[in-house]
């Protein structure tokens, strides 16, 4: 798999796709705070103010065990991703660290609901990144969870050719979990089955010594 793929343009990654469009699903089927808007997402959910600073980066709690979200409750003490020194540099090896770190961090807010981290590493310009992070908000608000859809990136890959906008593209395998979706009173929204792989082309810049996602998409060719 090499970045020379083309990509769909302001498609939503496959693996970010699943929960797109299963939650906006739940969420027309079985909301229960009141009636979706548009699409079928809450009409209530606040206005997002994605947030760049550092301070926004969640603190799990010293010593703390982690447990993941079950029939019983939501996700506690996940481990917060640490992002590698590799993926810092201007470089193939960085670019491909960063891609792997993004989408640990996309897995975290999946388990969390909390997309603080999410949003300052895929920041507006990236429209497909903004819907996923409303939607993940939009699911665990009023009490709801997630069950499973971790994200693991097995490979990710990239020929390191700038393009003539100072961008590069990075293709990523990505494996997801099961999902099954929780109400506040704890029945079962909505069961996903494991899907396939997919692959999915993120296209980074850097710019003042850190990687960005720009846009991202499904590989198509």
């Amino acid at each position: 798999m090499t970045s020379q793929n083309s990509f769909t343009s302001r498609a939503v990654p496959s693996g970010a796709a699943a929960l797109v469009v299963g939650l906006t699903l739940a969420l027309s089927g079985c909301n229960s705070g009141g009636s979706p808007g548009p699409g079928g997402t809450s009409s209530q959910v606040a206005e997002e103010k994605p947030t760049a600073s550092a301070t926004a980066t969640p603190t799990p709690t010293p010593n703390a065990v982690y447990k993941p979200a079950d029939a019983s409750g939501p996700a506690q003490n996940v481990p917060v991703p640490v992002l590698p020194e590799v993926a810092k540099t201007e470089t193939k090896e960085g670019a491909e660290a960063f891609a792997k770190h993004w989408f640990s961090v996309l897995s975290y807010a999946y388990e969390t609901g909390d997309a603080a981290l999410f949003e300052s590493i895929a920041p507006s310009p990236c429209e497909a990144c903004q819907k996923v992070s409303k939607v993940i908000k939009d699911w665990h608000s009023e009490g709801r969870w997630l069950v499973g859809g971790k994200l693991s990136t097995p490979v990710a890959n990239t020929t390191f050719t700038k393009g003539q906008n100072g961008t590069y593209q990075v293709a990523a395998q990505v494996h997801q979990d099961p999902l099954i979706y929780m109400r506040a009173d704890g029945t079962v929204a909505r069961t996903d089955p494991q899907a396939p792989d997919q692959g999915n082309l993120l296209v980074l810049s850097y710019a003042d010594g850190k990687w960005s996602v720009v846009e991202l998409g499904n590989i198509v060719g």
